[in-house]
């Protein structure tokens, strides 16, 4: 593999935050959220470039606000966002030029990812060539239909997915190839992957790698 390039998706636009401005842009302390997760992996040794996908009216701002007051040097390209998540995740891979790399795709308000966990997931993804960071449930999951439950599934079996999930450059991109080509939506992209038949790795993380989406979250941070 010649490079381990992070695409940050960060094209939300945070209904369910009831704020004026998308959450990766709402300030903690200093700077955005934004912020704190690229540095997460600017700092990391590991990551040889970062690419950004934002919302089209935003992009001036990022290159402008964003990339140049912070002083971000791997951070090569700023991608417009599409009407889903896969979407956006789409453009971000399209924007790769070397494709002999494993990518990372990771959540803009996800800051508290840790660096041991960027660094495993690599190594792994070297290995397994596709793979997702999450943690084990710690309650009994109700599987329901209109409130009432059909099954239970086996707790020891149950994982909550996090980001980052890394890839082969090369199998992650044909299976969005195909699923977008044929219009299936997932939310995240392991399921990209088993859709088209694809096998993917849990790799264990940290139940603080959460993701910033309510105003709970934000009293957290």
């Amino acid at each position: 593999m010649n490079k381990n390039i992070a695409i940050i998706v960060a094209s939300g636009i945070g209904k369910r935050m009831n704020m004026d401005i998308p959450k990766q842009f709402i300030h903690i302390k200093e700077k955005p959220i934004i912020c704190y997760t690229i540095e997460k992996f600017e700092n990391c040794n590991f990551i040889d470039e970062i690419i950004i996908v934002t919302n089209e009216e935003y992009i001036d701002f990022f290159k402008n606000d964003i990339i140049k007051s912070y002083d971000y040097k791997k951070i090569s390209k700023v991608v417009v966002g599409g009407k889903e998540r896969m979407n956006s995740v789409y453009n971000g891979l399209d924007a790769i030029e070397e494709e002999n790399s494993i990518v990372l795709i990771h959540d803009g308000v996800r800051p508290f990812i840790e660096e041991k966990h960027i660094v495993e997931i690599i190594e792994k993804t070297k290995i397994y060539k596709a793979c997702v960071l999450g943690v084990k449930a710690k309650d009994t999951i109700k599987i329901c239909d209109d409130f009432k439950i059909l099954e239970t599934p086996k707790r020891e079996k149950i994982w909550l997915a996090q980001t980052p999930q890394a890839f082969d450059y090369k199998i992650i991109k044909n299976a969005y190839d195909k699923a977008i080509k044929e219009d299936f939506l997932a939310t995240d992209d392991a399921s990209v992957l088993e859709y088209v038949g694809g096998n993917v790795y849990m790799i264990e993380g940290s139940y603080s790698n959460i993701k910033i989406t309510t105003q709970e979250d934000l009293r957290f941070f």
